[in-house]
């Protein structure tokens, strides 16, 4: 809240002054390097193995949850502001994802018992990235601005089924291959140590061009890259035994680096902790862009009932909706259907969206509702998040008794 209120006074001030419709290009670019790093930090993070029955909330999250909130979206704008069907499908796919970002104070603990709503969160703000992007791809398409082939095909193959499975596969072949090949260089070579800023940035890069090659998600390849680095194990040597803190391990961190039952621990550890503080400074940066650009906003009254909507209506139904069956406790669904943070993400999709030559109406339209979303929830959800992590940390300790 304090980085978007210095961002508006110098909006305000003209010190910075970025024009989300003339400055697309940078600003997409900007908010895209900003994801990767902070999509990669959460992959490195979550360490249930992904066929733990537990990652079944935030994939219902990411793949139910936010195709509902698209066409709940969709629904209301193309009936409460006239748009177009598929300008209301692409305002949905802007609005819809979650903030990996933003949303990294809350996000879930390293450990083999992470808490369930914050572990939701953050596997759907990471996961949510990518297949929100097959509907951006879909309105845009519809308004005859992206190729959907004959009756859709190459949206259900490239766009939406490829893109999707093609990101996690790339991502997970390059994440565990370059940690394996690395930790295997420092044990029996004594090789490929230090530098660990340089393994994330070229896991990042690798991971991400390869897929958009493929044309697969990009967002989805970084984030599994980062789960899959997490999982690259040591071999030990035959004969050797872990080091002990009398031995030197804490003294002696490159002894640590190059010792077979060690390597891939000290390496997590070198790779999360750089990438932590590029998600700090990006996220200054880009906030502090997004109040900046609010001087741009040209208001219209159809918001003072569109962000009630998405908040208390489209959010809570669903999350409930996709969580239909299932015995997830009251109290979870509470916290998860308010914690939907809209962030970086809907603001990268909305330059995309720009660049991609959309009626100058319709792009002023979009800029001011994804500002007016973002904005609301950084102050909302800034308000409002400890009070509701408390009552439900409360919650728990009570169904515990």
């Amino acid at each position: 809240m304090i980085y978007l209120a210095v961002g508006y006074v110098l909006g305000v001030a003209g010190l910075i002054t970025p024009d989300p419709i003339r400055h697309a290009g940078a600003l997409q670019l900007a908010t895209e390097g900003a994801l990767l790093i902070s999509l990669f930090s959460v992959g490195l993070k979550l360490e249930l193995p992904l066929l733990d029955r537990r990652w079944l909330a935030p994939f219902r999250l990411a793949f139910a949850a936010m195709a509902m909130t698209v066409a709940l979206i969709a629904v209301i704008t193309v009936y409460g502001f006239g748009l177009s069907v598929g300008a209301a499908i692409l305002l949905g796919a802007i609005l819809a994802p979650t903030d990996p970002v933003l949303a990294s104070a809350i996000h879930s603990e390293s450990g083999p018992a992470p808490d369930p709503t914050r572990f939701s969160l953050a596997g759907e703000g990471a996961l949510n990235d990518g297949t929100a992007f097959p509907f951006v791809l879909l309105g845009l398409g519809i308004m005859q601005l992206h190729d959907l082939g004959e009756s859709g095909w190459r949206w259900w193959v490239i766009d939406l089924l490829w893109s999707t499975a093609g990101g996690m596969l790339i991502g997970a072949a390059v994440g565990g291959m370059l940690g394996t090949l690395v930790i295997y260089l420092r044990t029996r070579h004594q090789s490929a140590v230090g530098l660990d800023e340089f393994l994330s940035l070229g896991v990042i890069a690798v991971s991400f061009s390869l897929a958009q090659l493929a044309l697969a998600s990009g967002f989805l390849s970084v984030f599994f890259a980062g789960l899959a680095l997490r999982r690259a194990r040591d071999f030990p040597i035959t004969g050797t035994t872990p080091m002990t803190r009398s031995a030197g391990l804490e003294a002696s961190p490159t002894n640590a680096s190059t010792h077979s039952h060690h390597a891939s621990g000290v390496m997590t550890r070198a790779v999360l902790s750089f990438n932590e503080q590029l998600e700090r400074l990006a996220e200054l940066a880009i906030v502090l862009m997004i109040g900046a650009m609010l001087p741009s906003m040209v208001l219209f009254s159809g918001l003072w009932w569109l962000i009630p909507a998405i908040f208390f209506v489209v959010r809570p139904v669903s999350v409930v909706l996709a969580f239909a069956g299932s015995k997830v406790p009251t109290h979870q669904l509470a916290a998860l259907s308010w914690l939907g943070i809209r962030g970086i993400g809907s603001i990268y999709y909305l330059m995309f969206a720009i660049r991609r030559n959309i009626d100058d109406g319709l792009a002023q339209q979009l800029v001011t509702c994804t500002l007016a979303v973002v904005t609301t929830s950084i102050i909302a959800h800034g308000i409002t998040v400890l009070p509701l992590l408390k009552w439900y940390a409360s919650r728990n300790r009570g169904a515990a008794k």
